[in-house]
């Protein structure tokens, strides 16, 4: 079987990872490296008819405000310390026009509008965009309404933990190119495979979260990918919080004794190591458009 890169269609690929589907179904999955451009890819890919079964589980937690116990508690605090951070360095502070992609249960976009801005969500789980919709008053869409949005709408565009949900990446990207004003601004925040957490807990890392992340990037597949497009990188920030709850969450995954304790552990220790590699369990990338750029 040849198996293409999702972005450049190189077949060019070895074996990165054997793993399963922790999290719901138990099933196994292959991630491959693309040796051209250097982005993972979870094989087999779920069809879009099938994929949907794959996040049906009160576990899910951006689709789901009220499950109990210590791992919700804890990214629901994570979440609300995030969200202030987020808008900082989405917004720095103005009144924007804002595409938020893949926009859960509205939190983000709630505390945009509350701060001014023009608001806009996209989220492709209709009882995420049901909750959305009466927490902010404004309709959400779904995915398929994005090739109906208007050329040049939004100074800024934001896909927190989205991009690595997205099948087609040549389609969304020249749908972020479209969708942003000159000058505007793409924020993408996503999980980081060379990141020490990452590294220490191999196949059990909670954020493969194989199949429902179809990509897996590093900064270097950020690079290689976005040199092909008009959205040049000019800053990488940390979110620091990320490693904390990935951590605690894979030590689920091992069923480790006092998994609470050691995940606290293993993210502290991630983030002190990052402090020298930069390599955080979670980047946030801000890419910003020009159409001086090769497109």
């Amino acid at each position: 079987m040849n198996i293409k890169c999702p972005w450049c269609e190189s077949e060019n690929n070895s074996s990165f990872l054997k793993l399963k589907d922790y999290f719901l179904s138990q099933e196994e999955f292959e991630i491959y490296e693309c040796e051209e451009c250097k982005l993972l890819f979870t094989i087999p890919c779920p069809p879009p008819s099938e994929i949907g079964n794959y996040y049906k589980s009160e576990d899910y937690l951006s689709h789901n405000e009220k499950k109990k116990g210590i791992v919700p508690t804890i990214y629901n605090f994570v979440k609300g310390i995030n969200i202030k951070n987020k808008y900082r360095i989405t917004t720095g502070e103005k009144k924007v026009s804002l595409l938020d992609i893949g926009c859960g249960v509205g939190d983000f976009l709630l505390y945009a509008k509350k701060n001014g801005c023009k608001i806009t969500g996209i989220e492709p789980n209709e009882d995420a965009r049901n909750i959305a919709e009466k927490k902010l008053g404004n309709r959400i869409h779904s995915p398929e309404e994005l090739q109906n949005i208007p050329n040049n709408s939004f100074d800024v565009i934001t896909m927190w933990h989205v991009l690595e949900h997205v099948e087609n990446l040549k389609e969304e990207i020249f749908h972020l190119q479209r969708l942003l004003k000159n000058n505007g601004r793409l924020i993408l925040a996503l999980p980081n495979f060379k990141s020490y957490d990452a590294i220490i807990y191999k196949d059990k890392w909670a954020a493969y979260d194989v199949p429902r992340h179809v990509n897996h990037f590093s900064e270097e597949s950020i690079k290689n990918i976005f040199k092909r497009t008009n959205l040049q990188l000019i800053d990488i920030k940390p979110l620091k919080w990320d490693s904390y709850y990935i951590s605690m969450l894979s030590e689920k995954y091992c069923n480790h004794s006092y998994g609470f304790i050691r995940g606290c552990i293993n993210g502290w220790k991630s983030n002190i190591k990052a402090r020298k590699s930069g390599q955080y369990s979670s980047l946030v990338y801000v890419l910003k458009k020009s159409d001086d750029m090769t497109a």
